[in-house]
């Protein structure tokens, strides 16, 4: 771990060449280091998502959390860019693998990159960093309770598709994240990816909470839940320790 962090808005090449917003947070030291993609939540790119990375980056990984909703909203509070995105039924996935590629090669470039790339995710960001796994070259990836990967969606979220038929294309080890008590995703679809990662021979390593529903890491939230939270913290840091280090 290390206190000595710097922090702050940066600007990324992402899908199809477009400019975006992302928050990058990276140790102060040269020792070459893996990087993290951060990809936010559905409720947007706010303060507990540059918190996490932060997090990372005191950790010893460099983080970066890309605005994925730059284009719609530039510059609105994250509140309304969520909402505004959410009424045009989500990210595209291709645009938000485009967008992904061009967080991890911002990372790769840095001075202090040891050039393995990983992804996390968390809630819509948890399908996406199984999309991003499938779809891209990387290191390793974190599910954390990403809903419609088996299931599909609601029709509000049309943009969005199941992604079980991706997981032979699965580059990576995968961690999930998941809580016994929720709903999206439920145990029966967790198991459902489970088995077909299984049967695919892709690594994976799944844990899922007994008494935790939905976005139990959420510090802010009445989900939290502070145990599980903890345990999933050190398992996130466990299996990054052995997926991103040279």
């Amino acid at each position: 771990m290390t206190d000595e962090i710097v922090a702050g808005t940066v600007s990324i090449s992402g899908h199809g060449g477009d400019e975006l917003e992302a928050y990058l947070a990276k140790p102060t030291d040269a020792t070459p280091r893996g990087g993290v993609v951060v990809i936010h939540h559905m409720p947007g790119y706010d303060a507990a998502t540059k918190e996490i990375v932060r997090r990372f980056a005191v950790e010893g990984y460099n983080a970066l959390c890309p605005n994925l909703y730059t284009r719609e909203a530039p510059g609105a509070d994250s509140d309304d860019a969520a909402a505004t995105v959410r009424a045009l039924g989500g990210v595209p996935d291709d645009r938000l693998v485009g967008d992904v590629s061009g967080a991890a090669d911002y990372l790769r470039a840095l001075e202090n990159a040891n050039g393995r790339i990983g992804v996390i995710g968390y809630c819509s960001g948890g399908r996406q960093a199984f999309l991003s796994a499938c779809s891209l070259d990387l290191d390793a990836a974190v599910d954390c309770y990403g809903a419609f990967v088996v299931n599909d969606p609601p029709e509000a979220m049309k943009q969005m598709k199941p992604l079980l038929g991706l997981a032979p294309q699965l580059s990576c080890p995968l961690l999930g994240i998941f809580g016994a008590e929720d709903q999206f995703p439920s145990p029966d679809e967790v198991a459902v990816l489970a088995a077909e990662l299984e049967k695919l021979g892709k690594k994976h390593e799944f844990h899922t909470y007994a008494g935790a529903g939905h976005a139990f890491f959420a510090v802010d939230r009445p989900s939290f839940r502070p145990e599980a939270a903890k345990d999933g913290w050190d398992r996130i840091l466990d299996f990054y320790s052995r997926t991103l280090t040279a």
